[in-house]
Order: structure tokens, then C-alpha cells, then sequence
């Protein structure tokens, strides 16, 4: 691992490591850095202009996937238990197909694993339109098998565009000062987390309207056609070719050149990488996972207790907008990052986000009206969007060489799988204990991250190559 992780380091070694070996066709995708502009505006330079916003929008489907089974099989059913379970085998779906298909993306390219998701994923999600008003679903969980099984399929299958698209960003950001600088991969990766909560505020909401005021299947066609048209765009953005791909590079280079190539070295000294630091860093990679689970049990657990909480003083549907709040300062503060000083490094961005954001969750505790939660889900908001920026760029640091898309799909999965062990854990505790109780896991959540963020910083102290 490296000597010092810092934000300028925060590019994973693997993308660094075979960015020198770049094919001109992967050259061309960058530009020569300019001074002049702000930090955000160079992000069209080096990925292209379109690509912003394709990024944006190719990811909707995803953020509308859950709510949108859940809507529809609740709907159809007359029971919230099995829509709630079908909501439920997507996230598990998702949770489960995402590092498979990052495998796949690091071995054989992102563009033909896209592509596929993309066709496949739009046929699933049909499918679980048709099984939920063909088949006969009652009350009980045994009568809506064929329906969960569609909606496991949809999650496992559904493109993971924005880990990948922070793949490309890592790639692209990895040539040094011919292509990216050192801040650029901040800006790439606040922009990424600020993309992943607009679509995750906007998608869920999307869903409400259009289920309401013209039906419950709608939205679910609307998610497929946005997967067929825009993720095979997003596939096949020429942002691909600069993403290296391990299982090409392996079938071309003949068993002696790999015997004879030097060892890896480290992104910043230069230093020889011993065998147990490699072995230590691929350990290390269930940090960030974990903290992602935890993240993801944030933020399943206070949408659950505002839920709750709404209700008590009006109703349950308010809890959206009141979790949108929270969205919209963390969204900002994660936009700032791009600006944070060179020297705060990542493991000091992650005890300082986690140790305000535990402080913070505490908070949730004490309000006694509507208007007081705004303000504390406001406050709240401003250390989960950094924090996420940083375990993201910590994922890629420690990324074993060849496995960027892999890490980067399983912390987003870890993501979903927390979301939903939250959402079940708080929703018990609402039930039968109160919106007091079940923000209690929020706060257990975030207590979590901060007990993780220190075990990171162990392990990289750790980790180091003797100088």
C-alpha cells in the first residue's frame, strides 16, 4: 500500500499501475490540463461532455428498481408483506449480481458486460411486470414465488452504472500531469456520490407519481426503456476504451514477459511491494465493504424511522421529502470535497466525517416536531456525502491490480444490502417500540463507521512497504 494515502493518491493502484501502457486510442480521451478553469469544468474535458449526464440518467433505473417492486407487487397483492419481500429480492438480487457483474466488467471490458446487463435486465423487469398481474398472488409469501424470482433477476441483472462509471473516472484521472491532475479524481468522485443521491431522491419519487396518477406498473416500464436506451449509450461512450481490461491483457502477454516484468510499485514512493502488503491490501478491501453495509443501514434505517416518525405527526408520506433534506445537504457537502486541502488525507476525512456524523445521528433523538427534524436531517446531511466520497476513493486505493470494477460494484452493493437490513431492523423496532427506537440504528450505524474508519487507518499503517 502506499506510504501516504492522501486525496492526491486516492487513484487505485491498479489503474495507475498499467495507465503508462495505455493504447493511443485510450490517450485520446484526454486532454491537456488547464488551470484556468474550476475543477468541475474540467471533468467534460477529460471524459467528454455528454458523458456527465448520460452517467446521470443511466443510473435512474436503478434507484427506481426497489421502490417500484414494491409499489407494484403491493399494489397488485393487497399486502405490504409481499410487496415488501418482493422489494426485498431485489435488493438481495442487486446485492448479489453487482460484484459478478464487476468480475465480468474487469475481465472482459465494461462494454460487453453493459450491454448485456442492459438487454437482459430490460427483459427481467418486464417479466416482473407480467408475473405480477398474470400470476395469481395471494396473501401469503408461498403464492408469489414466480414474482419473486423476477424481482431477484431484475436486481441481480440491473447494470451498475455508477461503480462503473467511477471506474472510468479513476482511469481517466491515472496518467498524471499529461492527462488529470491529482484533484481531478476528487471532482470525478463528489460529482459521482452527488449523481448517486439526486437519482436516489429523484427515482423513488418519480415512481410516486407516475404509480398514482396513471398506474402501478408505469414505472417499471419507464425504468426498462431508460435501460435499453440509455446504459447501451453509456456502454459503448468512448470513455470505455480508457478503462484497462485484465483478462485481455493476460490472453496477449506471453508467460515469459510476466515472468520477467518488475514488481508493482507502490502509486507514490516508488517503493517495492512485498507479497504481505499485496496480501494485506486485498484484506483490506472488507473495510470499505463493511463501512458501505453500514452506510446503506443509515440510510434504510432513517428513511424507516422517518417513515414513523411522519406518521405520529401527520403522515407516513411526508418522510420522503424529509429524507430528500438530508439528500440535498449531502449532495452539497459532497460536491465541496473537491476543494478540500491536499493534506487532509483519506483516513483523517474518514474519522472526521464519522465522528461528526455519529455525533449528528444522536440528534435524531430529540426532535419534537417537523420543522426540528429539518434542521437536524440538514446538519446530518453534511458529513454522509464526504464520507461516502472517501470510502469510494478508499475502495480504490486498496483494490487489488485487475479488480477496480469488482471493489467498486461490491461497495455499491454493500450499499443496497445495508439498506435493506436497515430498513427490516428499524422497521421491527417501529413497530413495536417506536420511531425513538428505531432511529436508534441509525445512530449504531454511524458509531460503526467511525469503529471501521480506525481499523482502516490500522490495517494501512500496517500495510506500508519498509522503506
Amino acid at each position: 500500500m502506499t506510504t501516504s494515502l492522501s486525496r492526491g493518491s486516492a487513484a487505485s493502484p491498479s489503474a495507475a499501475d498499467t495507465a503508462s501502457s495505455a493504447p493511443p486510442a485510450e490517450q485520446d480521451l484526454h486532454c491537456a490540463p488547464s488551470r484556468t478553469v474550476s475543477r468541475y469544468a474540467r471533468l467534460p474535458q477529460l471524459a467528454g461532455k455528454g458523458f456527465l449526464p448520460l452517467g446521470l440518467f443511466a443510473r435512474l433505473p436503478l434507484a427506481m428498481l426497489t421502490v417500484g417492486a414494491l409499489t407494484l407487487v403491493t399494489a397488485v397483492a393487497g399486502s405490504y408483506a409481499v410487496g415488501g419481500t418482493a422489494a426485498g429480492a431485489v435488493g438481495i438480487g442487486s446485492a448479489l449480481g453487482a460484484p459478478v457483474l464487476g468480475a465480468w466488467a474487469d475481465r472482459l471490458g465494461q462494454r460487453p458486460v453493459l450491454l448485456f446487463a442492459a438487454f437482459f435486465n430490460t427483459a427481467a423487469v418486464l417479466a416482473l411486470i407480467l408475473a405480477a398481474y398474470l400470476v395469481p398472488v395471494g396473501l401469503d409469501i408461498a403464492s408469489a414465488v414466480p414474482v419473486l424470482a423476477a424481482a431477484f433477476v431484475a436486481g441481480a441483472s440491473c447494470p451498475q452504472v455508477g461503480p462503473l462509471a467511477r471506474v472510468r473516472w479513476m482511469a481517466l484521472t491515472a496518467h498524471g500531469s499529461k492527462a488529470g491532475r491529482p484533484e481531478d479524481l476528487d471532482a470525478a468522485l463528489s460529482y459521482e456520490s452527488t449523481a448517486d443521491e439526486l437519482t436516489f431522491v429523484l427515482g423513488p419519487a418519480l415512481v410516486g407519481i407516475l404509480a398514482s396518477l396513471v398506474a402501478p406498473w408505469l414505472p417499471l416500464a419507464l425504468a426498462a426503456a431508460l435501460t435499453l436506451t440509455l446504459v447501451p449509450a453509456f456502454a459503448v461512450h468512448r470513455t470505455h476504451l480508457a478503462v484497462p481490461v485484465s483478462g485481455r491483457r493476460r490472453r496477449s502477454a506471453p508467460a515469459a514477459a510476466d515472468s520477467a516484468a518488475p514488481e508493482p510499485t507502490t502509486p507514490k514512493t516508488g517503493t517495492r511491494e512485498t507479497s504481505g502488503a499485496r496480501s494485506r491490501g486485498m484484506a483490506a478491501v472488507v473495510l470499505p465493504f463493511l463501512a458501505m453495509v453500514c452506510m446503506g443501514t443509515f440510510f434504510g434505517s432513517t428513511q424507516t424511522g422517518l417513515s414513523s416518525f411522519s406518521a405520529s405527526f401527520a403522515t407516513a408520506e411526508i418522510a420522503g421529502l424529509l429524507y430528500a433534506v438530508m439528500g440535498l445537504s449531502s449532495a452539497a457537502a459532497a460536491l465541496s470535497v473537491a476543494y478540500w486541502p491536499q493534506r487532509f488525507t483519506l483516513q483523517a476525512r474518514w474519522m472526521a466525517s464519522a465522528v461528526l456524523m455519529a455525533g449528528l445521528a444522536v440528534l435524531l433523538l430529540l426532535p419534537a416536531s417537523m420543522l426540528s427534524m429539518v434542521f437536524v436531517l440538514l446538519a446530518l446531511g453534511l458529513p454522509v456525502g464526504p464520507l461516502m466520497v472517501t470510502v469510494f476513493a478508499m475502495g480504490g486505493v486498496m483494490a487489488p491490480a485487475g479488480r477496480l470494477g469488482t471493489v467498486m460494484t461490491a461497495l455499491a452493493s454493500g450499499i443496497v444490502a445495508g439498506t435493506a437490513l436497515g430498513s427490516s431492523v428499524a422497521g421491527q423496532l417501529a413497530q413495536h417500540q417506536g420511531y425513538s427506537a428505531a432511529f436508534l440504528v441509525p445512530v449504531c450505524a454511524a458509531a460503526a463507521l467511525l469503529v471501521l474508519g480506525a481499523a482502516a487507518a490500522v490495517v494501512l499503517r500496517k500495510g506500508r512497504p519498509a522503506q
